[in-house]
């Protein structure tokens, strides 16, 4: 459209202005080739950020167009963020699992990395040090190809001991810290938040008690999403 409008002028140039007018017809047809070698505007592609999670993240129990990476995604379309997601949550994924797949996962177009894991080590009872180690080396595998990581975490429950709800709660913080990641330290956070008796009034949670449902994938975005606004920004060029 730009060269059309410039066209359009350098013509009328000519016809009022005579042999002055193509004089600044060839001046203008030279800015004009300056302009499309160097000025034309190139729009950046949109950073594609890999979620490497477990059924949280893979969306258990919902349509596919419920789970929280797709609510993710129109969350950050509708808040003005380009971004091209790879949902790759595994249901049943362990800290080593996700340790176990993370350097196929990351092909080259990815630019950014969630790494939301470790509700299963916790269900399973797992050591922290171990679920510590596995994520210490998945942070080293994206750190090493030099992209930006949120690290997201969740909160232990009370049932195996305070030692053991200290030692898995400061995993996250500790290592976000050791690899300059951003941080959200708990993914169930706003729903968790609320009394019992108020998520199960406003249908948060699956019968599972352990997934959220739509409503509260919807929930959880709403404080996930500024945080993957910040990966986004560090991704882009």
């Amino acid at each position: 459209m730009i060269g059309s409008v410039i066209k359009g002028l350098l013509r009328l140039a000519s016809l009022r202005y005579g042999a002055r007018g193509a004089g600044l017809n060839r001046l203008a047809g030279l800015f004009f080739v300056i302009f499309a070698a160097f000025g034309a505007p190139t729009l950046a592609a949109p950073v594609t950020v890999l979620a490497l999670g477990d059924s949280l993240t893979q969306g258990y129990g919902l349509p596919p167009e419920d789970g929280l990476v797709p609510q993710l995604g129109r969350w950050l379309a509708a808040h003005g963020t380009e971004a091209e997601l790879i949902n790759a949550g595994v249901s049943g994924d362990t800290t080593a699992g996700g340790r176990a797949r993370v350097e196929w996962s990351l092909t080259p177009e990815v630019g950014a990395v969630i790494v939301a894991l470790g509700g299963n080590d916790l269900l399973r009872g797992l050591a922290p040090e171990e679920a510590r180690a596995n994520l210490d080396a998945i942070l080293t595998t994206v750190g090493a190809r030099g992209l930006p990581v949120l690290l997201v975490g969740l909160k232990a429950p009370g049932n195996y001991g305070a030692a053991y709800q200290a030692d898995f709660d400061a995993i996250w913080p500790d290592l976000a810290a050791k690899h300059g990641a951003l941080l959200l330290p708990d993914l169930l956070a706003p729903i968790a938040a609320l009394p019992p008796e108020t998520r199960a009034a406003e249908g948060l949670m699956q019968g599972d008690n352990i997934h959220p449902s739509a409503k509260g994938v919807a929930m959880v975005v709403e404080a996930l999403g500024p945080k993957v606004q910040e990966l986004v920004a560090k991704a882009a060029p």
